[in-house]
């Protein structure tokens, strides 16, 4: 028997990092400010931490789009895998020359693209998607600012939300 109705669970599971970095936070800043001696160099350090960790969960809980979209995303030593019902491959890490957001599919789709190779699409909303925030964020060069707002906004089109530097500078060449 739970006393938290499930939305609610939900919303707080969303944004567990935000909760955690919050509360480190604030033991951090009682630390600080309400007592003496070696501690409050401790709880100096441990708000800073705190913020830094309530910042980087609220990206998260951002990112997060929801569950019961179709398939399973798995993300295992730099490789990209995504096994859905009608479709599904993996990517590396290191092969992806593009990302794309397209909100026109029915759920959004992450579309990941690499040479040589068709395009992954990854629902949204697929079950273990959260998980591709760390791995975007390693991308060289990503705003994950943008690719968040990018998840937000009312778009008609698909969206490049990253290009690796290299093949920007090859299509730049070839244009000339």
């Amino acid at each position: 028997m739970s006393f938290i109705r499930p939305e609610a669970r939900a919303t707080l599971h969303r944004f567990r990092e935000a909760i955690a970095g919050a509360a480190i936070l604030l033991l951090g800043l009682w630390w600080l400010l309400g007592t003496t001696g070696l501690l409050p160099y401790v709880g100096g350090a441990l708000a800073i931490a705190g913020a830094a960790l309530t910042l980087a969960g609220l990206q998260r809980a951002r990112f997060r789009s929801g569950a019961g979209g179709p398939g399973v995303v798995r993300v295992d030593e730099g490789q990209i895998a995504y096994f859905g019902p009608l479709t599904g491959g993996a990517v590396a890490l290191s092969e992806i020359t593009a990302l794309s957001l397209d909100p026109t599919a029915r759920p959004p789709h992450w579309v990941l693209s690499q040479p040589g190779q068709p395009d992954l699409f990854i629902p949204l909303t697929a079950e273990g998607a959260d998980t591709l925030f760390d791995v975007f964020a390693s991308l060289p060069g990503i705003r994950t600012e943008r690719m968040l707002a990018q998840m937000r906004a009312p778009a008609t089109a698909p969206v490049t939300v990253w290009q690796r530097p290299d093949m920007a500078r090859a299509k730049l060449a070839r244009l000339h």
